[in-house]
């Protein structure tokens, strides 16, 4: 049975709590495609599993759905372990990247399709297919068939099909992957408009870091089969405890750093050229040791160029090495620090050297990757 309520921001939800336990697959006795995930979905929020092809993502929600089973750990709905039940034994609605529509079927049809496996009468499938079909803006196509129909509207018939048995979750695998820029971007505000109005949970796979930052509530960051990182977008993006994360999520300067203590609650860095500065550290992980190598990351937007009576926390001369035009700002090149750092401004210098600053919050000391 559903549970149905409100969560914190007033929205009604339903479905119940996915709690994802030391989940681990093997597909050979000493190659793991996931290690050791752990997450857990909220009814009504909106969770991605960003990363790189590879990662364990797309493994990871194939075990959720039931088309795979675990080697180890347990996959709980509602604190019911479902682990090793089949995929049409858990309650949960799957859309691919391809759709999968019926294409001798109309798109009333293909709604009813999994009402009627579900030995749903004929009667109460097509009210409640085309209640559903209404919500999703496609009331008026119940009887076309899905070539007749765009992209868009194709991945809005496998969103109400995946919808309209009321599950306690809804699983998305790249499902705007195979749509151009304009559509996607469109699909994603149809997406979470979707899910406000329904208050469907969503687990959402993806590889698109503007995606996962457009529409989550939290991002589960991935790499090698394991979740290294999970957080809000702006405490993913702004906070990021490796430089793969720093690296993947958005662009960055990384820095090499040398740790040469903790101020008042700040690491005190060496930047390869010998200037010192400070930068926040790292979050849950130990005070880093005096003399250790490292990195600092530092969003271009972060970084600015300082003009007369400007200040900043650091500042530090640089070399333009050039700039390029992206509409919307600009992307320079300045030499500094011992590196060449990347400037995202309004208004580029145009001048030969600069002088360009930065805040101590701004600068994140990452974390050491690998295990300890």
């Amino acid at each position: 049975m559903n549970v149905s309520g409100m969560n914190v921001s007033g929205m009604n939800v339903s479905g119940r709590l996915l709690d994802v336990r030391h989940v681990w697959k093997s597909y050979t006795p000493d190659v793991f495609a996931v290690r050791d995930v752990n997450f857990t979905l909220e009814p009504g929020a909106f969770l991605t599993l960003l990363g790189p092809s590879g990662s364990g993502k797309t493994s990871t929600l194939m075990m959720v759905a039931g088309f795979e089973a675990p080697t180890e750990g347990e996959i709980r709905v509602g604190g019911r372990d479902v682990a090793g039940l089949p995929a049409e034994k858990r309650n949960f609605g799957v859309v691919f990247q391809g759709y999968a529509l019926f294409p001798h079927m109309s798109v009333l049809d293909n709604v009813e399709f999994a009402l009627r496996m579900r030995k749903v009468g004929r009667g109460d499938r097509r009210r409640q297919a085309m209640a559903m079909l209404d919500r999703v803006g496609l009331a008026a196509f119940a009887h076309r068939r899905p070539r007749e129909l765009s992209g868009g509207q194709q991945q809005r018939v496998a969103l109400a099909r995946a919808l309209v048995f009321e599950p306690d979750a809804l699983l998305l695998d790249e499902p705007l992957g195979a749509l151009d820029r304009k559509l996607r971007e469109q699909l994603q505000a149809e997406i979470k408009d979707i899910q406000r109005r329904v208050g469907i949970s969503i687990l959402f796979v993806t590889h698109d870091q503007d995606e996962a930052m457009t529409m989550s509530d939290q991002i589960a960051v991935m790499a090698d089969g394991q979740v290294v990182q999970i957080g809000t977008p702006a405490e993913v993006y702004q906070h990021p405890n490796t430089a793969f994360v720093a690296g993947f999520l958005g662009e960055t300067n990384l820095l090499p750093v040398v740790v040469r203590g903790v101020e008042n609650g700040h690491a005190v860095v060496r930047f390869e050229d010998g200037t010192t500065g400070r930068a926040r550290m790292p979050r849950g992980g130990r005070p880093p040791a005096s003399g250790a190598s490292g990195f600092v990351s530092i969003r271009p937007e972060r970084l600015r160029f300082l003009g007369d009576g400007a200040s900043s926390d650091h500042s530090t001369d640089g070399v333009v090495g050039g700039h390029v035009f992206l509409g919307r700002h600009a992307r320079s090149t300045v030499r500094a620090l011992g590196q060449a750092l990347i400037v995202s401004s309004l208004d580029p210098q145009r001048s030969e050297t600069v002088r360009i600053g930065w805040d101590t919050d701004d600068a994140q000391l990452l974390a050491p990757e690998g295990p300890d």
